[in-house]
């Protein structure tokens, strides 16, 4: 088993079977002995982005996010003062507030991102793709 964390490319990708998601990443997320988490953050980043107007979903993310969520058997990780935290101690790879977020959650949880972003390799976690 793997614990995998999605990016939210990632998940949106998978929720919309989109051809940009690899075919692995797809084959992780689909593999039932794999555990898939979802950050908050993302869920806040996909609000924050079709509020906007940047993200068209349907609908609001609050009926959009919960279903499709639990539709897909993923798990919702919280964000604690140790991830928080963490972001402090992070090279200046990438500036993006959500991605620096998502990389020190992986790095304190041991988990592997599911991404296609490659600057994450300089933070050395583990990116699946």
């Amino acid at each position: 088993m793997t614990n995998l964390l999605l990016d939210t490319h990632a998940m949106l990708w998978f929720f919309w079977d989109d051809s940009q998601l690899s075919s692995r990443a797809k084959a992780l997320i689909e593999d039932a002995d794999n555990r898939k988490l979802v950050s908050i953050v993302s869920c806040w980043e996909i609000a924050i982005k079709a509020g906007l107007g940047r993200l068209d979903l349907g609908e609001l993310s609050r009926s959009f996010l919960p279903r499709e969520i639990a539709r897909n058997n993923f798990e919702l990780l919280p964000i604690h003062l140790d991830h928080a935290t963490t972001v402090e101690g992070l090279a200046p790879h990438h500036r993006d507030p959500f991605d620096r977020l998502l990389i020190a959650q992986a790095m304190v949880e041991r988990l592997s991102l599911v991404s296609r972003d490659a600057v994450f390799d300089k933070y050395g976690v583990s990116r699946l793709w």
